[in-house]
């Protein structure tokens, strides 16, 4: 419960719906997404078995995982290891985020959803969470500059407290941490595609 104000979802404050209500109308993605061994079809459909297979290649395509899981062996019907093993980090994370998009939950929390990710998955989860949050309120705790950037709202927390908050546009121009983390960040970036163009330039030599 909240220790000012209120919190609503779907209309009604947090105390007066059922713990059941509440948390059904609550998805998650965390860093590790949970899999289990089975198909890729069970994975997608646990929180709703009755799914169609038109409903599970639907949010699989919101997902950007259509395609790999077509490259599978034997598609949706490929039988993946515990955890997910047999998968890579970013494949594993899109099922998750299909998973959640079957369910249709009007709040959602994703927890460090890029993180430990090499920068093509990252982009491909990323463009999937854009598609995923549509239209639904999402909370998203990462370290990922780029993809909070596309929040409405930042909020930036340090040792436990809330240090600023605002959008994008309000913090660079407040020119606090968040603004000089964005900064490093940019820096860092700009490294990188440099180096990635010097490679491409020797590799033509």
């Amino acid at each position: 419960q909240p220790q000012a104000g209120s919190v609503s979802v779907l209309g009604h404050e947090t105390a007066e719906l059922s713990p059941e209500k509440l948390r059904s109308s609550v998805g998650v993605v965390f860093q590790e997404p949970s899999l289990f061994s089975g198909t890729i079809r069970e994975n997608i459909a646990y929180g709703k078995p009755e799914a169609s297979d038109e409903e599970v290649i639907a949010v699989a395509r919101r997902a950007n995982a259509h395609d790999f899981i077509m490259a599978l062996p034997e598609g949706y019907d490929t039988v993946i290891g515990e955890r997910g093993a047999t998968l890579s980090g970013g494949q594993r994370q899109r099922l998750a985020i299909a998973r959640l998009a079957l369910r249709h939950c009007p709040v959602m929390v994703l927890d460090e959803p890029t993180t430990g990710l090499d920068r093509a998955s990252e982009a491909v989860v990323r463009h999937a969470i854009t598609r995923l949050i549509d239209r639904r309120t999402a909370l998203m705790i990462t370290h990922d500059l780029d993809l909070a950037s596309q929040a409405d709202r930042i909020v930036y927390v340090d040792q436990g407290g809330i240090t600023e908050s605002g959008t994008h546009a309000e913090l660079l121009k407040n020119d606090g941490p968040y603004a000089a983390l964005w900064q490093i960040h940019r820096q860092a970036v700009g490294d990188l595609q440099a180096k990635a163009a010097l490679a491409d330039t020797r590799s033509d030599a």
